[in-house]
């Protein structure tokens, strides 16, 4: 394979196989790479400047969780003392507080709950959306809709009608992890398959529900089982409907390795380098053409390779995360506020833009308010 033939593929927004990209991870310059992926993102974007970013707050319904991931320090099993599920009363304020930081949308996720089914959740979705009718709701993911699905012998689809009519507005792509099943079985036993990840999204797309896809690497997969995942994602977005939007953004982002059992007993540990972090995503949006938004994750990697990714193929910085629980229990230190996430975007080149969840551009709230940091 010649380097500068699959390039120039790229450029022309063909969908490259899995051995290729394999092999420009293992044989492309860097420089070639960030280059080729940031003129992708100029094709998608129409050369715009501008960098996408979003306020919104990761709220977790339950930390009571029985899938057993071995990256995860968040999780509790059934019964511990630690164990909760949040009230509404604990809603209410983090909403309203969501809202004076200029937010309207809450990233609403939790573990797999072997008590909570599908009437929990529409009800909880169906009295948040009547106590603020204007939040935007972008709830659970793909291994808690599968897990609902079992508790209620129901189908995804069938599932997601009825999270959909009680105010779910969009699924994130949480627990994608790597997509491969021998992987999965070392970290993630008790989620759902691949597969069936897989099949949740098509799922949502038929529904013309907008979703997010992830991958979480640096850890057990081999760097083929990573480009298998994105091919497989690519498949999925080149099969929705024509007028469904699909996967709206793709977000890679390195394994937290910070006091989780794949390190404390596997002895597993991260050892992405800033370089294979951008390398990866410069990859990501070249092997990806038909998902028009790709995200840096400042939260996982820090400001600067962040910044530096927004000139290999990334056009979205992400949420300030107002609230985040679950990475951050592994070891990701880093924050964010309204006023230093535009900085650190303009300090890069670009113009920042406020966004929703469906990727339209909104206005900054005149009575916005700086949330306090503790770093």
């Amino acid at each position: 394979m010649i380097i500068d033939s699959l390039l120039k593929r790229a450029l022309q927004l063909d969908f490259l196989t899995i051995e290729e990209g394999v092999f420009l991870f293992e044989n492309a310059p860097t420089s070639e790479l960030m280059f080729v992926a940031n003129e992708i993102r100029n094709i998608k974007k129409n050369n715009s400047n501008k960098v996408t970013w979003i306020i919104d707050r990761n709220a977790n319904t339950t930390n009571v969780c029985t899938a057993n991931c071995k990256f995860c320090n968040f999780y509790r099993i059934p019964g511990h003392a630690e164990s909760y599920i949040t009230t509404i009363e604990s809603y209410k304020v983090k909403i309203a507080e969501t809202f004076k930081y200029g937010g309207e949308q809450l990233l609403l996720q939790g573990g797999h709950h072997p008590d909570l089914g599908l009437s929990y959740y529409v009800n909880l979705f169906k009295e948040l959306k009547s106590l603020f009718p204007n939040l935007k709701l972008h709830a659970l993911g793909p291994p808690e809709i599968a897990h609902i699905t079992k508790l209620e012998k129901s189908t995804h689809t069938e599932v997601l009608k009825a999270l959909m009519e009680a105010g779910l507005d969009s699924l994130p792509g949480a627990g994608a992890e790597i997509l491969n099943d021998r992987v999965r079985r070392l970290i993630s036993k008790g989620k759902c398959t691949g597969r069936e990840w897989l099949e949740v999204m098509r799922a949502a797309h038929q529904l013309h529900l907008t979703t997010s896809a992830t991958m979480m690497f640096g850890h057990v997969e081999t760097i083929y089982e990573r480009f298998e995942h994105l091919v497989w994602l690519r498949d999925v977005q080149n099969e929705k409907p024509k007028d469904a939007k699909g996967f709206l953004a793709f977000i890679p982002w390195p394994f937290q390795d910070d006091g989780t059992l794949l390190r404390r007993v596997k002895g597993v540990k991260n050892h992405v380098t800033s370089d294979e972090y951008i390398r990866m995503l410069a990859l990501s949006r070249i092997m990806l053409p038909n998902i028009e938004n790709i995200q840096a994750s400042w939260l996982t990697v820090g400001k600067a390779t962040a910044q530096i990714c927004l000139h290999a193929g990334a056009n979205d910085f992400g949420s300030i995360m107002i609230e985040e629980n679950v990475v951050s229990a592994a070891g990701a230190p880093h924050r964010f506020t309204y006023k230093s996430i535009q900085d650190a975007i303009t300090e890069a080149g670009f113009e920042p833009q406020l966004r929703n969840q469906q990727y339209d551009y909104r206005e900054l709230p005149a009575d916005i308010e700086e949330q306090v940091i503790n770093y």
